[in-house]
This record gives structure tokens, sequence and C-alpha cells, in this order.
């Protein structure tokens, strides 16, 4: 079969082709025109997304792209259904374009799964069977489940999971190069795995339920990043632990009024059973925190208040420690990702009050209220450092378009991979 090749021209289309046209046709393949002004990479995505919708089962990038417009590229012709085959340039950029693309590829295929076919464990088993198969000598990791959660005493898990048949998961990986069962841990990353969320009893539309396969969006972003690290040779010891349950209605499931006690001694009230992702998230920090690394990540699909306030076009970053969080933002600005930060103080700790606990779970009322991203953020917060020091949280507002866009595909997206491997890497 006749290769279809894409290569890119700073000049116009042809009058013939319509004004300003972002592509024009030859025999065999297409010619994507940048524009005069700017990177190109806006007009490389909507190139891609009208490339893309032909349906064409592969294509072969040829002529002088950069990196960054074979990443554009690639974000936005890669559906989620069937995706077509892309053969990068030939060029310095090869190695680097692969191991991110492949990276990509399954952090995106995690999150379209079907929620039938990734429950709590199979998504724990698949997270840490791949970044075993990266570095099989330097990976170990251990899955508490079910009622061991309970045991242990890992409460937030439990109770969010427990009413599902199928039982929730705590995974704990150690990637750990140094050969030294000894080495510090550099970075501890915590990953929201919610398989599914119905919302549980504050049962969501089921407008509102439909995308909510992608609730484990955080798991997958955390696990695609580690193993994107380590294929560009990550040396560091990184701990990765996976928050995975299903937040569904039974008799057995966790209630409104419910006050659990966490292994810190906090008390939550919960006033809101779709405000789960606190809950298993506050767990993850708790582990985390035992390691004693010098940086603990959290990410997770947490709130629609940061999809309010940045749409599905940016991560909601926040910290209380300036230095982490600019970290954050400057390795994110260097890998062309868009993460912007939203206040987080002290006094959000104290944001969701209640009567009968330590804090609530979130404040009752549609969303959360005003601010409520930051008040999910202050709520965590009450599970790491005091101070909050050396601790990032990320809210994923862009990890999955529930419709199509003119630059990205219905479904999960993978920002973000690039940018927290960029800042694993720098940990060393």
């Amino acid at each position: 079969m006749t290769q279809f090749t894409v290569s890119l021209a700073t000049q116009p289309a042809s009058s013939g082709w319509g004004e300003s046209a972002l592509l024009s046709f030859t025999e065999h393949g297409a010619t994507i025109h940048l524009p005069e002004r700017g990177d190109g990479l806006l007009t490389i995505q909507q190139a891609a997304r009208k490339l893309d919708g032909l349906s064409i089962p592969e294509v072969t990038l040829t002529g002088e792209w950069q990196f960054e417009h074979q990443w554009a590229f690639a974000l936005s012709f890669t559906r989620a259904r069937n995706p077509a085959t892309i053969h990068f340039c030939d060029n310095g950029d090869k190695e680097r374009i692969q191991q991110c693309y492949e990276a990509m590829l399954f952090t995106r295929k995690l999150v379209n799964d079907t929620p039938e076919d990734l429950s709590p464990e199979n998504l724990a088993q698949r997270a840490a069977e791949w970044i075993k198969s990266l570095s099989p000598d330097a990976v170990s990791y251990s899955m508490t489940t079910g009622e061991e959660l309970a045991e242990a005493g890992w409460i937030g898990i439990y109770n969010v999971g427990r009413g599902s048949d199928r039982p929730p998961v705590l995974l704990e990986l150690d990637y750990n190069p140094t050969g030294d069962a000894n080495a510090p841990v550099t970075t501890a990353l915590v990953g929201k795995g919610i398989t599914f969320d119905s919302g549980g009893y504050s049962i969501k539309s089921s407008e509102g339920m439909l995308d909510m396969k992608c609730d484990m969006g955080g798991a997958a972003t955390v696990t695609g990043a580690l193993g994107l690290a380590i294929s560009q040779g990550l040396n560091t010891r990184v701990k990765l632990f996976l928050c995975c349950a299903e937040n569904l209605i039974s008799g057995h499931a966790y209630k409104l009024g419910d006050v659990l006690t966490y292994k810190n001694g906090v008390t939550v009230e919960v006033v809101n059973t779709d405000a789960e992702g606190r809950l298993v998230l506050a767990d993850g920090l708790m582990a985390a925190s035992e390691t004693n690394a010098s940086l603990i990540l959290d990410a997770a699909t947490l709130t629609g208040a940061a999809t309010v306030a940045l749409g599905n076009d940016y991560h909601a970053v926040f910290s209380m420690d300036d230095r982490v969080r600019e970290a954050m933002l400057e390795c994110a600005k260097a890998e062309s990702e868009r993460f912007w930060p939203l206040p987080l103080e002290q006094w959000h700790k104290d944001r969701c009050p209640s009567p009968f606990a330590d804090t609530a779970n979130s404040r009752p009322q549609k969303g959360g209220g005003g601010g409520g991203a930051s008040n999910a953020a202050g709520f965590l917060a009450r599970f790491v450092d005091p101070q909050g020091k050396g601790w990032i949280h990320l809210d994923l507002a862009a990890a999955y378009h529930g419709k199509g866009t003119a630059e990205m595909p219905v479904g999960a997206s993978a920002v973000g991979i690039r940018s927290i491997a960029a800042l694993l890497r720098q940990q060393g």
C-alpha cells in the first residue's frame, strides 16, 4: 500500500484549496500550511483532526518537523477508537517522540477503556505490570485489597469502594534503580483511581455519569508520567501510590452523615458521597508521607470547579510551597503543556466545616460552592506536611474531553505526562 505522507510548508496553500486553507493534498498525501506568525502548533492540531476524520490507517511524517510539531500532530491525530499508526520523522528526535507517544497511548487506553473492563484491581495490576515491563529489575509492588484496607487503616479507599462487588485497592509500587534498599525516595506520586463514579448516594445525573470512566485519569496520568521518565533514563527512587475504587450504590455503600477517622486522627463527616476522590487521596497522601520523599505530587480529576475555572485547556496547580509550584510550572512551560496555578492557603483547610467532625469532605451545596477546587485542595492539605512543604496537588481539568474539539479528539488527552516526567527527572 502506498504510504500517506504528511509534510509541513511555510507557504500558503494555492487559492484552489480555499482562503487560508490548513491543508492541501497530492496523490500521495497532504501538506499542512503553517501560519506566518506563531509556532504553528494550533494549526497542526486542527489539521491533524481533519486528517483523522478521513480514517486513514497510517501516516508518515516527512520533511522538516520539530519535536513539538510532531507531538502536536500525535496528540490530535490519535483518536480513541482504532487509532491510526504514525511513523515519525527519522531525525534526532525520533527516540524521544516515540517514548512520549508510547506513554501517551498507554495513558489514553487506560482512561478510555470501559468501566466494566477496568475494575480497581485491573487498573492497579495493569499499571504495575506496565511499569515493571519497562525496568523489571528495578520495580517491585504490592496491593492491599478489600477488607485488608480496613485492617490496615486505609479507611478512605475502603469506604468509598465498599459499595461495589469489586473490591477497592491501594497499589504501592517502588521504582528503585539504585540497587540500594535504603536509598532515599526522591518523589512519591499519588493518583486518584476511581474506575467509575456514580456519585454514590449523592447520585449524578445520567449525563453527568456518562464520562465517569475517566475518573481514574489521575492514576493513569501519574503512571504514564513515571513510565515515560523511566524510559528517559530516570535514575532516582520513586514510589507510586494508586488509590483505586468504584463509587457505587448498594446496601453496603458508605452514606451521607458517616464520620470517617483516618490514620492520622483526622475525622471527616461525609456530606457528599460524590466528593469521594479526596477521601481516597487522603490515604494515598498519608502513605506517600511515610516514605519521607522530598516531593509528593498527587493528581486527580477531582473537581468540576477546576473545569469551570480553566475549561478543558489547563491543569490546575495547587501548592503552599512556592519552590515546588514554580518548578512544576517551569517544567510545564518547557514541555509545552498548559498548567495554571490556583489559590491555596492554610485557611482553605477550614472551608468545609462540620459540627460532627474535624472537617466535612465538602460543603453541602452543588459543586461544593464557590472556590470548590481550592477547598478540595485545602482538605487534602490535612494529610501532608502541615505547612505543605514539598507537596503539589494537580486537579486535571484537561485530562478528558467528553466531546471532540477542533484540536482534540474525544476521550483521554494524556496531557501532563511530559511535565510530570520532567519534574521527576529534576529531582535527582
